[in-house]
């Protein structure tokens, strides 16, 4: 197994996207309006891309989106392997702070890393969001 990132085309993130967050949606929904500014980075596992994240950056602030694993590879440290690369490649863009849209569920995850929860709550698509922050 050689694991590696790479930055990868916002196509080759709206592919896992949809197979692994919103599979029952129309193709279009897991496209985000500002795609075209992200950076995508990939998970590659030999050919396959098994993890997927996209950052978006503007000046001091940056956040990342749409962290989405394949189901049989979840459980692996793919998508840990994959979210350390970020926050260490916006850290060396010069980013201060970084936040994310957690699932709920997710949270305890994302402590894992640093972020902590704000008080910001939100609802989507039937699922619960907390936004999490964390400061450089």
């Amino acid at each position: 197994m050689k694991v590696g990132v790479k930055v990868i085309t916002k196509e080759q993130a709206w592919e896992l996207r949809h197979q692994v967050m919103w599979p029952q949606e129309e193709f279009d929904y897991i496209k985000l309006p500002d795609d075209d500014e992200g950076i995508h980075y990939g998970l590659f596992d030999g050919k396959e891309v098994i993890s997927v994240v996209s950052l978006f950056v503007q000046g001091n602030d940056a956040q990342f989106r749409k962290l989405a694993t394949l189901a049989d590879r979840q459980g692996e440290g793919c998508g840990s392997k994959l979210l350390n690369h970020v926050l260490n490649e916006a850290k060396r863009k010069g980013v201060k702070h970084i936040c994310c849209n957690a699932r709920s569920n997710k949270v305890s995850f994302y402590e894992k890393f640093g972020l902590e929860q704000t008080q910001v709550v939100f609802n989507k698509g039937g699922q619960q969001y907390v936004v999490m922050e964390r400061f450089y």
